[in-house]
């Protein structure tokens, strides 16, 4: 216990390092492998996810009543949209707050798609109410209202938000393609 004594040495020789080598090379391999396994698997889920949101919105919004709105902007450099409020038939149907990332989309030619549902043919009126900061830095605030008649069939509305010098004023457009 007490004294001088002599350490003992580890018992591992160059047979452990070899072994180590090995292992930590055959693993390799097994984690390459398991990594192309997991990236196939992934885009077969996300596959199988499109077909499932392309199969639900078939069943949701039947071609026959489907109604969509898109928002595009025509002026990119004049106009800092802020929020965006949609009305069908006095209805608010969606809304929107926009952030940094989903106005440089708009400015560089983005279209986002505001409402998509299910309307009946006849008569209806679609109301935007758009909130902005002008080029002249003024908060304006507008509102825009469309009357239409809904075909049978799918109808898509675009609203073109463009705001031309010298005023800066919020203009929007409807345009119904079929």
């Amino acid at each position: 216990m007490y004294g001088l004594h002599s350490t003992t040495r580890c018992r591992r020789g160059p047979w452990w390092f070899a072994w180590a080598a090995a292992t930590l090379i055959s693993h390799t391999g097994v984690a390459a492998s398991l990594d192309d396994d997991i990236e196939s698997l992934s885009a077969q889920v996300n596959e199988h996810l499109a077909s499932v949101r392309s199969l639900e919105r078939q069943l949701l919004y039947p071609t026959h009543t489907r109604l969509s709105v898109f928002l595009s902007l025509a002026e990119r450099e004049t106009l800092d949209l802020d929020a965006i409020e949609l009305f069908l038939d006095d209805q608010p149907v969606a809304s929107h707050l926009y952030q940094n990332r989903e106005r440089s989309a708009l400015e560089a030619g983005g279209v986002q798609e505001l409402y998509i549902g299910n309307l009946a043919t006849g008569q209806h009126r679609l109301k935007a109410v758009i909130t902005a900061r002008a080029a002249d830095k003024s908060f304006v605030r507008r509102e825009a209202v469309r009357s239409f008649i809904k075909p049978p069939g799918a109808l898509v509305v675009e609203l073109t938000v463009a705001a031309p010098a010298p005023d800066y004023q919020p203009r929007v457009t409807f345009t119904e393609w079929k």
